[in-house]
């Protein structure tokens, strides 16, 4: 695997597309709905069913701590719908060290990044953990909510370091009256801006797609100041 120097850096003038407006409601076709839902009271009860098509987090986040919705390869499923506490995988089994929600998606070949939906030998990753697809996303509930979401990952040469999108690709959600959809598929998709150095040379700055090259714990940061619902919709192309 490419060891990483640097985590993630700004925008870097990478020839992707600039997230763009959804025509409101009117999306249509078959697709994957998920609702993120802000709380006042925590959720104390285990929330694995596989049916879920929700996941509950805070209304407002204490201490500028966000909510971990860790992510997982293969097809969508809520694995655990509680951002309050002990994470659980897609078995059922709780994630050693980890609190927060669980989301299962696969990595996405609709942006196309350097390396693509590899794993750190290079191999591509297994049918069943990819997709070609887009992410739309909407803010709901009374107008002043607001949050962010930002796509996060490990690499496990340093794990003491989270490596996150920054700038540009931190995604906001804003309430308010014109309940219109963002296509936000590079931001949640894909880690922008990646530096690694193989055998002492540092290489270009690389984007690399959600569980791809090698990095681990992927997860979107998702801080709250008073939005009830974010929905995102995922469409297969």
């Amino acid at each position: 695997m490419k060891r990483l120097i640097l985590s993630v850096v700004g925008l870097l003038g990478l020839a992707l597309t600039v997230p763009a407006l959804g025509g409101g409601i009117n999306l249509s076709g078959p697709h994957y709905n998920l609702n993120i839902i802000g709380v006042e009271n925590p959720k104390n009860s285990t929330l694995t069913d596989s049916n879920r098509h929700t996941i509950f987090v805070p209304l407002n986040n204490k201490a500028e701590t966000p909510t971990n919705i860790w992510l997982t390869p293969g097809p969508f499923t809520v694995c655990d719908g509680n951002g309050f506490t002990q994470a659980y995988d897609c078995s059922g089994a709780p994630i050693s060290g980890k609190i927060g929600a669980v989301f299962q998606l696969p990595c996405n070949t609709n942006i196309a990044t350097p390396d693509g939906c590899t794993d750190a030998a290079g191999n591509p990753l297994p049918p069943s953990e990819v997709l070609n697809y887009t992410v739309w996303l909407r803010a709901l509930g009374a107008p002043g909510g607001n949050a962010t979401m930002t796509l996060c990952a490990v690499d496990p040469t340093d794990p003491t370091v989270t490596l996150c999108n920054t700038g540009g690709w931190v995604q906001p959600l804003v309430a308010h009256s014109k309940k219109t959809f963002t296509n936000v598929t590079s931001s949640l998709t894909v880690l922008h801006g990646v530096c690694f150095n193989d055998g002492g040379v540092l290489n270009t700055c690389e984007d690399v797609s959600l569980f791809s090259d090698g990095l681990v714990d992927f997860s979107w940061q998702y801080q709250n100041t008073g939005l009830r619902l974010a929905q995102i919709r995922f469409y297969a192309q």
